[in-house]
Formats: C-alpha cells, structure tokens, sequence
C-alpha cells in the first residue's frame, strides 16, 4: 500500500457548479412540463439526479486531517490539504488525524541485561504520516502503536543493565544514559512502526526503578558502593599528603627523618584523616627528663 493523491477540485467552484446544473436542469423540467414533453422532463430529472450525484462529493477537511477515498472497496487517493473540496463521487471517506499524540505507556516489569527486575515506563509522542498506511495496513493503528510500544520497551530494558557498579568500565546502564536508551528506543520503535505509517516524534523514559523486592538490596548496594568509592578518594588523599609532610620535612626544614619517623608521621596522618570520628592530640614525651 502506498499512498497517492486523490483527484479532487476546489469545492467552492464546485458547489457554484452544481447550483448551476441544478438551476439548468430544473429549467428543463419546467419547460419540459409546460410543453408536456416527456423527454425533456426525463432529461431534467437525469440532469438534477447526476447533479446531485456530483454534489454529494463534496467534502470537507479540517487543518491537520486527511481525507482517504475508496471506491467501492478500492482505494482512490488520499487529500491532506485542508478547506472545501469535490471529488470522485460515490466513494467512501475516511478522516485520519495527523496531529501529534502522545502515548504513555503502563509501568511494566523486565529484567535488565543482569537479569535484575526493574520497573520501566515511557512516553511515545507520534503522528501519522501515510493515512492508507494506517488504514488499510493494520487493524486498528493506535493499538497497534501501544502494543509495539510496550513490545520494545520491554526490549530495549533487556539490552542495558539497570546501573554499573564498576567505575572503570564505560557500559551503558538504563539510569546513567536515558538519553541513549530512548534513542534506541526511538529507532527500534521506528522500525515497527514503519508499516503502519506512523513517524515516531519523540520517546522519552519517565519512571525507571528496581522492582519491589530487591530495591532495598540494591539501594543498600548503591550505598556500600559509594561509601567504597568515598573511601578510596580519602586513601589516595592521606597517600599524598603524607608524600607531600615527608618531602617538606627532608627538603624545605632540612630534617634527617629516620624509617620509623616516616611510619609513625604516615600512621598519624592516615588515623587523622581517615578516622570518622574525631582525633585527639597526643603529646610525646618520651625524650623529655
């Protein structure tokens, strides 16, 4: 199925058109009458009849609409321009909006690539593009479009884990890049819905979460990462002060520090900084009489 123009005429000339044949046949019908002429009466009654035939084709189209003809079960043409037109009598017309909608899905539950239960929703934002396509190519397109929908969120959720806890990996997560995510989604979903004429605008992800039964798990896990990484950031801070404390000690002060001088200023250094709670001062007097 593909679409096409459908023959049609301005319908403002066309309606001035049909008033003249019907004033013209209805002169004939009256002299017809008055000369008691049955052939001109019949020919009057045939030219009112066709006329209305043709008028009856008239059609109107409001902005953003189209208009898919049919004659008598074949597919004649489509018109997307709005305003008053005439066309091919005796055919059946559709009216197909092709305003943007907006279809937001149903939070459903998938496991990610891990395997890990996750809550997932979306909003498609669509348009018709080819109304015979829409028509004709499936059953009813709008349900077509919330099934196909559903069908490749749920696809596009299996393909990226939920989240990364490994920092020094780049991999795709469905929280870190939702950005990427509904781009796949706008492509797989474009591809579906290309048989159904429909142009997909915009998709967008709007709830995403761990399912129920493991969220606490996995936020405890969220948490021990962080509190890991935190860590790790203060540990590779003690390492460099105590570099810094020791060099400025032999360099700037000229101070000849022994091997167990340097432990215990690095021991001290690494309790003051890493310890949570608060450090106390502690004065040595071992050398003092």
């Amino acid at each position: 199925m593909k679409e096409k123009n459908a023959f049609h005429v301005n319908g403002y000339i066309g309606l001035l058109g049909a008033i003249l044949v019907l004033i013209i046949g209805g002169y004939i019908l009256w002299q017809g009458a008055n000369a008691n002429s049955v052939g001109l009466v019949i020919l009057g009654i045939v030219v009112i009849i066709l006329d209305l035939v043709f008028a009856s084709s008239l059609t109107i189209i409001s902005p953003n609409e189209s208009k898919v003809l049919t004659f008598f079960g074949k597919y004649s043409g489509t018109i997307k321009n709005s305003g008053l037109y005439m066309t091919v009598p005796l055919t059946n017309k559709q009216s197909v909006s092709l305003r943007v909608r907006n279809f937001n899905s149903s939070i459903i539950k998938v496991n990610d690539l891990k395997s890990n239960p996750v809550e997932i929703a979306a909003v498609i934002v669509y348009k018709v593009v080819d109304s015979s396509k829409a028509l004709f190519n499936v059953d009813a397109y709008e349900q077509f479009v919330e099934i196909q929908s559903e069908s490749a969120i749920r696809h596009i959720a299996s393909q990226y884990p939920y989240d990364s806890f490994d920092e020094d990996t780049e991999e795709m997560t469905l929280r870190g890049n939702s950005t990427e995510v509904s781009e796949a989604l706008k492509g797989e979903l474009q591809e579906r819905l290309e048989v159904a004429g429909i142009e997909v605008v915009e998709t967008r992800l709007t709830h995403l979460a761990y399912a129920t039964e493991i969220a606490n798990a996995m936020l405890q896990r969220q948490q021990a990462t962080a509190i890991l990484s935190a860590r790790k950031t203060i540990v590779n801070g003690a390492v460099s002060i105590s570099e810094d404390a020791v060099s400025q000690l032999q360099d700037d002060l000229k101070l000849d520090v022994s091997q167990d001088q340097k432990l215990k200023l690095i021991n001290n250094v690494f309790v003051s900084i890493i310890n949570d709670h608060g450090t106390q001062n502690v004065i040595n007097t071992d050398d003092i009489d």
